[in-house]
C-alpha cells in the first residue's frame, strides 16, 4: 500500500493549510440549512419530519443491521490473535496518556452528556412504554417491567454504539498510523479507491463525515443545554428559564449555547493535551463524585440487583434485539417505538462517529487492537450500566415505593435526575449537588464541542492535527451555535432529532466501506 497519499491543502490566504472544497461545501449547506430554518421555520420542521419518516421506513432496516455488523466486528478483530495483538502505531510507539486521562477523554467525548441525561431518563422511559409491554409481557410502571426497562436501555448504551465509534478510531488510527496515511476518514477507503481518494472521492467522503458530525454532535449538544437551563432552574428557580409546559425556554436555552460556545473556543486553541485533557480529567473526577453520592444516598440495593439482572438480561436477547425489525404495516406500535428509539439511536451514534473515532483515534496511538476495544468498548458500556443502575435505579425506585407519586416520571427528560435529587435530599443541598450537575455538565458540553472543532478542523486540513488557526476555530464554534440554535428555534429537539438522522444515513454507508476497506487490508494484504 502506497503510503504516498496527500490532500491538496491552499498554501497562502485564508485557508492556508486546508482543502478549500472540504472546507467551504459543508458551510455553505450548513448555512443553507441554518438560513432555511430561520426564513422558514414551520416548513423547515415539516419537510425534516417527513424526511425523517422517509428514512426510518426505508432504511430503519439498514440502521439496525449496519450497527450489529460494526459491533460484531470490532469484537472478532479484538478476540482474533492475529489481528488483536496489532498496536496502533510503530513498534516503539508508547501511549501518550495515562489509563485514566485516556478513558476520561473517551468517554467524555463519546457519551458523557448523554449519561447526565438519561441515566434517568433511559431507564424511565422503558419503564413506562417497551416493547414487552407493548406485547403484554409486563406492566408498565410495575415492577414486573423493571428488568425489561434496564435491559432496552443496556441494549442502547452498550455495545453497539461503542462498536459503532470503535471501527471509525480503528480504522483511522490504523491506516494513519501504521500505514503513514493523512489522518482523515477519507485515508480508511485506500484499499478501495487507491490514490483517487486524494481527489472527488475523498472529498465527498470527509465533507459527509464534517456534516455528520455537525449534525450528530448538535443533537447531543440540544439535550446538554436543555438539561443545563433546567439545572440553573432547579438552583435559581428564574422563571424565564422555563416554558409554561416545564420544558427550558429558547431564551435559556440560547444563553446557555452562547456560554459554551467561549469556553469550547478557547479550550479547543489550547489543543487536545492542555484544554482537553484537563476538562476530561475534571469531569472525570466530578463524574465519580456523582456515582459516589448515588451510593450513599440512592437505592444502592436495588441498584445492584438491576446492574447484575441487566447484564444477563442483554446477553441473553443482544441478538434478538440487534436483528429484529418490525414492520410498520404488521406491527405499527412496536415500529414506531423501534424508530423513536433504536433506529433513532443507531442515526444518533454513526452521526456522532466520526467526529468520536477520529477523536479516539487521536489518543490511542500506541494500544493494541484488544486493548482499545476493552478500553473504548468494554469499559465504557459497564460504565453506562452503572449509571443506570445507580442513579435510573434510584428513581425507578423512588416511582415503585410511591415516594415520588410522578414527580419523576412525568417531569421533562432534562429535569428527571433534578427531581430525583430534589426528592432525596432538603432543598439547600438539592441546590448545592444541582450546581455539582450543572458544573459536570458544562465540563461534558465543553469536551464535546471542542473535541468536534478540533476533529472539522483536522478533516478539512487532510488530517494535519496541528492546524489550530484560531480564525477558523472561531467560524467552526460560530457554525456549531448557529445551526443548533436555529433548529431548536424551528422546532426544538424534534428538528434536530429529524436533521440528524437524515444527516447520519449517508454516512452509515462510508463506514460500512471503511469496514471492508479495513477488513481487505488487515486479512488480504502481505504487511500488517
Amino acid at each position: 500500500m502506497s503510503s504516498n497519499i496527500s490532500v491538496a491543502t491552499a498554501s497562502s490566504g485564508f485557508y492556508q493549510g486546508f482543502n478549500k472544497i472540504v472546507s467551504i461545501t459543508p458551510k455553505a449547506l450548513v448555512l443553507g440549512l441554518i438560513a432555511w430554518a430561520v426564513l422558514k421555520p414551520i416548513h423547515a420542521k415539516e419537510t425534516l419530519l417527513s424526511v425523517q419518516l422517509w428514512t426510518t421506513s426505508y432504511f430503519g432496516s439498514w440502521y439496525m443491521i449496519a450497527a450489529a455488523v460494526f459491533m460484531i466486528a470490532v469484537i472478532v478483530l479484538a478476540i482474533i490473535p492475529r489481528t488483536g495483538r496489532i498496536k496502533l502505531g510503530q513498534a516503539d510507539d508508547r501511549p501518550e496518556f495515562s489509563l485514566f486521562s485516556w478513558f476520561a477523554m473517551m468517554f467524555g467525548a463519546g457519551i458523557g452528556i448523554g449519561m447526565l441525561t438519561y441515566s434517568t431518563g433511559e431507564p424511565l422511559s422503558h419503564f413506562v412504554t417497551n416493547p414487552d409491554t407493548i406485547k403484554g409481557l409486563s406492566t408498565s410502571l410495575d415492577a414486573d417491567n423493571v428488568r425489561n426497562a434496564f435491559k432496552w436501555g443496556f441494549f442502547h448504551y452498550a455495545l453497539t454504539p461503542w462498536g459503532c465509534y470503535a471501527i471509525i478510531g480503528i480504522a483511522l488510527g490504523y491506516f494513519s498510523y501504521n500505514k503513514g496515511l493523512p489522518l482523515t476518514i477519507r485515508s480508511s477507503l485506500q484499499p478501495l479507491f487507491g490514490n483517487a481518494i486524494q481527489g472527488w472521492v475523498g472529498h465527498v467522503v470527509d465533507i459527509a463525515a464534517i456534516l455528520a458530525t455537525i449534525i450528530g454532535v448538535g443533537v447531543t449538544i440540544g439535550y446538554g443545554v436543555s438539561q443545563f437551563a433546567s439545572g440553573v432552574f432547579n438552583i435559581s428557580g428564574a422563571q424565564w428559564l422555563m416554558n409554561s409546559d416545564g420544558t427550558p425556554s429558547f431564551a435559556a436555552q440560547f444563553v446557555a449555547l452562547l456560554v459554551v460556545l467561549i469556553a469550547s473556543t478557547l479550550s479547543a486553541m489550547s489543543g487536545v493535551s492542555k484544554g482537553i485533557k484537563w476538562l476530561s480529567n475534571i469531569n472525570m473526577g466530578l463524574s465519580v463524585f456523582l456515582l459516589i453520592f448515588f451510593v450513599f444516598f440512592g437505592s444502592l440495593a436495588f441498584a445492584v440487583n438491576a446492574f447484575g439482572f441487566a447484564i444477563w438480561d442483554y446477553v441473553v436477547n443482544l441478538a434478538t434485539m440487534s436483528f429484529t425489525v418490525w414492520d410498520v404495516t404488521e406491527d405499527k406500535e412496536l415500529a414506531q417505538w423501534q424508530g423513536g428509539w433504536s433506529i433513532f439511536y443507531w442515526a444518533w451514534w454513526i452521526a456522532f462517529a466520526p467526529f468520536v473515532g477520529l477523536f479516539l483515534a487521536r489518543v490511542s496511538r500506541g494500544r493494541t487492537i484488544r486493548e482499545y476495544v476493552l478500553g473504548a468498548m468494554i469499559v465504557p458500556s459497564l460504565t453506562c450500566l452503572t449509571w443506570f443502575a445507580l442513579i435510573g435505579g434510584t428513581a425507578i425506585d423512588l416511582e415503585l415505593s410511591g415516594v415520588a407519586q410522578g414527580r419523576i416520571v412525568n417531569a421533562d427528560i432534562s429535569a428527571q435526575l433534578y427531581q430525583t435529587i430534589n426528592l432525596i435530599l432538603s432543598p439547600e443541598l438539592a441546590a448545592a449537588m444541582s450546581a455539582v450537575i450543572v458544573v459536570l455538565l458544562l465540563t461534558y458540553l465543553v469536551t464535546s464541542v471542542d473535541s468536534a472543532i478540533l476533529i472539522v478542523t483536522t478533516l478539512a486540513s487532510g488530517g494535519d492535527q496541528s492546524q489550530k488557526n484560531t480564525k477558523h476555530i472561531i467560524i467552526w464554534g460560530v457554525i456549531f451555535t448557529a445551526v443548533i440554535a436555529s433548529l431548536l428555534a424551528a422546532g426544538g429537539m424534534s428538528t434536530l432529532r429529524s436533521a440528524m438522522i437524515i444527516g447520519a444515513l449517508p454516512f452509515s454507508f462510508v463506514m460500512m466501506l471503511m469496514l471492508i476497506s479495513l477488513l481487505k487490508s488487515l486479512f488480504l494484504s502481505r504487511t500488517q
